[in-house]
Formats: structure tokens, sequence, C-alpha cells
């Protein structure tokens, strides 16, 4: 749906402009001259509205181009506004977040072919990334990037663990796990479980996770049991819950562990397929209702002011 919203603002963009560039270069004359002609001959200037007027195509286009124009590099180049439609990244992000993602952190890309033509950065450890979901690139996923290219990433008993890239294979670190710290038992539920709370330390980010003790690590798991959409994604000579990243991909979860579909299940996120840096909330509304309410789920039932902010 953003890719069809991305190329109608292009072809309204285009097409306005180029129905006001036409006109200033073929037609606006020829009006002119038309309204030269009567003003000499009429001596007066009252007629010049019926007989000299604007066409409405051109009126229009001229009004809105430059509305659609800055709206077009606004949401292309700068900043995009998204709604959080799961609870994938509880705690962090709620259903009913809108958030903003910063277009430019990663590069400049176009908005219709996506090849990047200005290369601005690339994520880093801990940042919330919203990306083309590989598997379907017309949705858009959001995740915390927690592996990147030449990483070694293991997800054993339901802990992280990370051995970063190097160079020089002597001076590499050892394989170990990120830091957690227990917080508590959440009052968010999954199947009727209260979910469990830590704080999570990756690289220079403290955030919070969430994790369901009713949900056993995949290592307890008979493998052959599973279903293939259960299952985790494997590389070629590693084992089934390691992961090295390749060149110019990364590694995400999400930070409500135990529902999320991410790196562990579909693979990695390649850098063309990256849409932004998630930095900040810009509106949060409840859709707690009863069941019995005649009001559409779709209708807010308030206004969560307290999430209003950067996210972290």
């Amino acid at each position: 749906m953003a890719n069809y919203f991305s190329l109608f603002l292009v072809i309204l963009t285009v097409g306005s402009g180029l129905i006001w560039l036409i006109d200033s270069l073929v037609f606006a004359p020829k009006r002119r001259e038309r309204q030269a002609v009567i003003e000499s001959s009429t001596g007066a200037t009252s007629a010049l509205n019926n007989e000299v007027k604007l066409p409405y195509i051109v009126d229009t286009a001229q009004q809105i181009f430059p509305v659609i124009a800055f709206v077009l590099v606004l949401r292309s180049f700068l900043y995009e506004p998204f709604q959080i439609p799961s609870g994938s990244m509880m705690p962090t992000l709620l259903v009913g977040d809108f958030i903003l993602v910063e277009k430019y952190a990663y590069g400049l890309k176009d908005p219709v072919f996506r090849k990047k033509f200005v290369d601005t950065g690339a994520p880093e450890r801990g940042d919330v990334v919203v990306f083309k979901y590989p598997e379907e690139p017309s949705i858009d996923y959001i995740k915390r990037v927690v592996g990147l290219p030449g990483d070694i990433i293991e997800y054993r008993n339901k802990a992280l663990y990370i051995k970063p890239a190097c160079d020089d294979g002597s001076d590499c670190e050892a394989i170990k796990p990120v830091k957690l710290t227990f917080q508590e038992n959440e009052t968010f539920k999954q199947n009727g479980s209260a979910l469990e709370r830590f704080s999570e330390q990756l690289g220079e980010v403290e955030h919070e996770i969430l994790r369901n003790p009713a949900v056993p690590p995949i290592e307890r798991l008979n493998l052959a049991l599973l279903p293939k959409e259960f299952r985790y994604y494997t590389q070629p000579g590693t084992r089934i819950n390691e992961w090295i990243v390749p060149e110019g991909q990364y590694f995400v979860l999400g930070d409500n562990r135990d529902n999320s579909r991410d790196s562990r299940y579909w693979g990695f996120v390649e850098d063309q397929h990256l849409v932004g840096q998630a930095v900040a909330i810009w509106i949060s509304f409840e859709f707690e209702r009863d069941p019995s309410s005649w009001l559409p789920n779709w209708v807010p039932t308030g206004i969560r002011f307290n999430r209003v902010g950067g996210i972290q």
C-alpha cells in the first residue's frame, strides 16, 4: 500500500507540474496575446475574465502542485508516518502507536524504484528500523537491529548471543550473551500467560523486551513436528539457532520475542529493503472497547499522551 501511495504521489506531482509547465510555455503566451488584443480593441478589461479565462485543469494544477511536491519530498526523503499494526515490538511500540520514520537515516532513495542515490549512513545495533518484508516487499515491517554485517548471532534458551564482526581473527571477541536484567512480570498477556519484562543492552542502546514463560525454547521442541512456518531459518554449515550475517544485510528481532516473526524465521534484511529509522511516537491511540459496543473496532477509545516522544 505504501508503494502504491508513493507511486500515486509521483504521478500526481509530475502530471500537475507538466500541465503547469506546458501551459506556461505554450498556452499562457497565447492568452496574453488575446488579452492584449481585447484591451486594445475595447479599451476595457471588464470582459477579460470571460474572454481570457484560465482553464480549470491548469488552475487546479497550479494550486495542487506546490502542495503535492512538498508532501512528496517530505514523505520520500525526510519523514514518513507509520501505524503500528501488531504487538511484535511490545513494550517499545504498542498497537495504536503512530510513529515517524526518518527516511534519510540510511540513504536517500528514489520513491518509485527505491534505488539509493546518496549514502547517508548505516543501521547501528539497537536501531528500530522499518523495512520492506523480504518475503513480500509490498509489506512494511518494523523490528530492532541486533546483528550487523559479519556478526555471528545465536539465540539459545531464549537468550541472545552476539560475536561482533572483526577483521583480524586474533583480536576478535568471543561470542557472549547480551546483558539482560529482569524487571517484572508485565501486565501484558499472551494466550492467558503474563509476560516477563527484561531490560536488554544492545551496544549503547538499553531497551526492554518481553518473553512468554509458557513458550518453551526451540531447543526443547521436536523440530520434526513443528510446522514449517515455526522453524528457524538455517544457513549451510550453521546450527539451527545460529546465523552469520552476510555483507550488506542485517539481522532483526522483535522486542516481544515469543510473538514476533523476524530474522529467526525468514533470514536477513538487505540494505536495499531498508525504509528508515523509527525515531518518535507522535500520537498513540487506545482501542480497548467492550465486545458488546456498537462502535467499530477501528474507532479509538482514548489517547495515550504519555507515549508521545522518542523511541528507545
